[in-house]
């Protein structure tokens, strides 16, 4: 199972720190994409990418995954599409509101007859219950709130073991994930305490508490940190960090006051093993995010379930970094939200053409299932999706490690991520 906890992260926070400067409304189209030469004269497939671009986290943070897609599309169309058709991608801005993303929805699935959605990156998927209802396939959706462990027909990323009746999500509203990362760096590091920096704010607090109780189950002594939402003092927050001697630091905050904590270590000559991050942070664009803090930068640890988007011994990643050099100022950063959005679109490519002629909606949703545990030709750890009818107390799960260093970017740590494997607890949380 991939790694629950640190993805976590993102519904946790992106949903609750900001969720009081909502936009609403919707965009559609969203950059329409596809190779103007259609590869036939034949009706295009069409498939729909929402993507909360104009979300209340600002600079387009959703955008990566529909980065990877488009980029994954354009490709396959320059080279015949599917069976000589080409893929026609429909985009749409939800706004990052609930209002948006049903209107998204209505009008790709209704209006425009999408045959799939891939590579959705919602911040409030409303209209999730909407595509189930449809029986639309949404392929490679990136987990941001409950969706995808809770409804048929959404296939996250990630895979969920989860019942996922379109009732409540996971098991009777409880979901679980693993202590992994934590015991990576307990045996890979020696790490042994812990710093957990959050705000004084419900959701922020809510996932520290969530850190907190992972790393304890791993035998860390945990340091928490609580800073203002609103005046937040760092240089506080990094002076505890130093006397409490942390090897690492977590913490349950948006990429601004990371940013702000990192400047603050460094001015204060804090030096940890590892500040860890999530996968939404996993990006060339550290470079520029933490521009003031070279030594925090420089110890800047993230986990995941793909592949290192820096990879370039692996043919997959080359394929990948080269048509995201071709999309050129279309695209943001080099990122590994792009890479999995490349890998999503991959999946609903292989489900498509296992379809034959009939490239339907149901075709490709019975085709997805069938080419479960997917690993996007080694770029994903094995997504699949069991419906177990009890929670797991015991999972084996794996984990991508990498490090940022300047001259070199995203270095892979360890064995690689189909070795780097624990048996662990799995640890039950209410989204």
């Amino acid at each position: 199972m991939a790694p629950r906890l640190p993805r976590s992260a993102v519904a946790l926070l992106l949903a609750g720190l900001l969720a009081v400067t909502a936009a609403c409304g919707s965009r559609l189209p969203e950059r329409d994409a596809g190779s103007s030469s259609a590869p036939s004269g034949r009706e295009p497939i069409r498939v729909g990418v929402i993507a909360s671009s104009t979300s209340p986290v600002g600079g387009a943070a959703f955008d990566a995954p529909g980065e990877g897609a488009r980029a994954w599309f354009a490709e396959l169309n320059a080279h015949g599409g599917i069976g000589g058709r080409r893929v026609e991608v429909v985009g749409c801005d939800d706004g990052g509101s609930g209002v948006g993303n049903d209107e998204c929805v209505r009008r790709l699935v209704d209006e425009r007859k999408v045959t799939a959605l891939v590579a959705t990156t919602a911040y409030d998927y409303a209209g999730a219950s909407r595509v189930s209802a449809a029986g639309v396939p949404d392929i490679g959706g990136q987990p941001i709130g409950p969706a995808y462990d809770t409804y048929p027909h959404l296939y996250g990323i990630y895979g969920s073991p989860a019942p996922r009746d379109g009732d409540t999500p996971g098991w009777h509203g409880t979901l679980y994930g693993g202590t992994e990362v934590y015991r990576w760096f307990r045996q890979a590091r020696g790490a042994r305490t812990a710093a957990v920096v959050h705000y004084n704010q419900a959701s922020s607090a809510a996932y520290a508490r969530l850190v907190t109780r992972g790393l304890e189950k791993e035998g860390y002594r945990v340091v928490r940190e609580q800073v203002d939402f609103v005046l937040p003092n760092f240089r506080a927050a990094a002076a505890d960090i130093r006397r409490s001697g942390a090897d690492l630091v977590f913490d349950a905050l948006d990429t601004h006051g990371n940013a702000q904590l990192c400047e603050a270590m460094d001015d204060l000559g804090v030096r940890v093993t590892a500040k860890v991050t999530n996968v939404q942070n996993w990006s060339e664009s550290v470079a520029r995010d933490y521009a003031d803090a070279p030594r925090c930068r420089n110890s800047l640890w993230a986990t995941g379930a793909s592949r290192n988007h820096d990879d370039t011994a692996d043919p997959q990643v080359r394929a990948f970094r080269a048509a995201m050099a071709r999309a050129g100022d279309a695209a943001g950063p080099l990122s590994q939200w792009q890479l999995e959005g490349w890998a999503a679109a991959m999946w609903f490519t292989d489900a498509a053409r296992a379809c034959g002629a009939d490239v339907s909606r149901a075709c490709v949703d019975r085709r997805v299932r069938e080419l479960t545990p997917y690993t996007a030709r080694g770029l994903l750890l094995p997504v699949s999706f069991e419906q177990l009818a009890d929670p797991p107390r015991t999972r084996r799960s794996c984990l991508s490690v990498a490090r940022w260093q300047d001259d070199r970017g995203w270095v892979g740590q360890g064995p690689g991520m189909t070795r780097t494997c624990f048996v662990v607890p799995q640890i039950p949380y209410r989204p």
